[in-house]
């Protein structure tokens, strides 16, 4: 039995919580209360302490209740208005207690990228994982092959890509003495020169042949990537998701599904999935009742930048539309001329792979008002700090708190452990805890 698996003392949809609960509060969990050292997480949070003005230091990145509530229950509205399962990519928040929320508003499990966050989905109680990447390392398919016979109702799927990984999955799951077989998708590349993924019908075909020649691996299905289609624009996404369901039905017609109790279909990352329900909604009836798998992880907390901007709702305002749910506070540390100031937050704790912080609102250090910012503008960010320009328009002085929005949400939450989750008011109702 593997010996990471908690999953007999931790049970259901609440397990997170349970176990997260009871985690002590010190000096590991940047932003927090000093004074809270040595409170459980439970604890801490019962408090419900203020944002602002119950000893939390800066800079701290927070998450708004109301907007992760809102974006959860928009999207569990969405795929099932659209007929498609819903397992989002864990990798963009690695925190089990959302793995939880998301379950709970209709998820069918949760995707994943390598070994690493397989593990801490299930030592919090997951029980479906789809891992999107071909797994091929003999100690992980080992664990793999552990936790399959330990929990009958676990289930794993992966993605496979190449005959060569077929190969090294079925010696290591043979090594292991595997006694269920691990269910796989052949993964359709998005093209020549995108990432991961076979390129042609003819080697999907000759991966097939691979698996089905194992009793170690069993050919569930078909799935693939959409966001790495060169010069993505819908005509061009659209067709290469129907090229994608053309080689599940084509599968199908040779028989390469017999005795499925269900077939496997699975796309969507957080830019196209409006085109993902398009094309799964011309799936024709199959040998088997297909599981249309819907992936799009980054919707939990959306963002002020890069999401922003691509998020399929854009395109099709009557479905509803995603918020952004991060805000990072940091306090203005130095004025040295009217038109510079700067703030104790920077790389370390901004997000800023794809563009910088956004300077949002401002909070008066005296009075606690809470204004726009107007004429001040994050330029750069050195590793503490946030070089910030400002306008004759700009009222700002040292002390006061700025509240910036984040682009990139798995940047954002990779750089923090403990996440306060705050209501408009900042009561911190509960936090989040990262394993990145």
């Amino acid at each position: 039995m593997a010996a990471d698996n908690v999953v007999g003392k931790l049970v259901g949809k609440h397990a997170a919580r349970t176990q997260l609960a009871d985690e002590r509060v010190d000096f590991r969990f940047k932003g927090l209360p000093p004074d809270a050292e040595g409170l459980t997480v439970g604890e801490l949070a019962a408090e419900r302490r203020n944002l602002f003005t119950d000893g939390f230091t800066t800079p701290v990145l927070a998450l708004s209740a109301e907007r992760v509530e809102h974006n959860l229950a928009l999207m569990e509205t969405y795929s099932t208005r659209h007929g498609l399962a819903f397992a989002p990519h864990g990798k963009t928040s690695m925190a089990p207690e959302l793995f939880a929320r998301q379950e709970e508003h209709g998820a069918w499990g949760i995707t994943l990228a390598v070994p690493h966050q397989v593990r801490v989905a299930r030592a919090y109680g997951t029980r479906r994982i789809f891992l999107a990447n071909e797994l091929v390392d003999a100690a992980a398919l080992r664990w793999i092959a552990a936790e399959l016979d330990a929990d009958p109702d676990f289930r794993f799927i992966s993605y496979v890509d190449s005959v060569r990984g077929v190969e090294l999955m079925d010696a290591a799951l043979r090594a292991a003495g595997a006694s269920r077989p691990v269910e796989v998708v052949v993964e359709l590349g998005a093209g020549d020169a995108a990432r991961t993924g076979v390129r042609t019908e003819a080697e999907c075909a000759a991966i097939a042949d691979a698996v089905a020649a194992t009793t170690t691996l069993r050919l569930v299905g078909v799935a693939g990537y959409e966001g790495e289609v060169p010069d993505a624009d819908p005509e061009r996404v659209h067709a290469w998701l129907r090229r994608m369901v053309a080689i599940a039905v084509d599968f199908d017609k040779a028989g390469r599904f017999a005795g499925l109790d269900e077939i496997v279909v699975s796309a969507g990352g957080s830019a196209w999935f409006d085109a993902v329900a398009d094309v799964f909604a011309e799936i024709p009836d199959l040998s088997a009742p297909v599981l249309k798998l819907l992936r799009s992880g980054a919707y939990v907390s959306h963002d002020d930048g890069h999401y922003k901007h691509l998020t399929p709702f854009n395109r099709v305002p009557g479905e509803g539309a995603l918020q952004p749910a991060f805000r990072l506070w940091a306090q203005v540390v130095s004025r040295p001329n009217a038109e510079q100031a700067f703030v104790n937050a920077g790389k370390r704790d901004a997000a800023y792979d794809l563009h910088l912080p956004e300077a949002q609102v401002v909070r008066d250090a005296e009075s606690g008002e809470v204004r726009e910012s107007t004429g001040i503008e994050i330029t750069g960010l050195s590793d503490q700090h946030g070089w910030v320009r400002t306008t004759p328009e700009a009222d700002l002085e040292v002390g006061d708190w700025v509240g910036m929005g984040l682009s990139h949400p798995c940047t954002s939450f990779d750089k923090w452990q403990l996440i306060p989750l705050a209501e408009a008011d900042g009561t911190v109702v509960d936090y989040i805890r990262t394993y990145f």
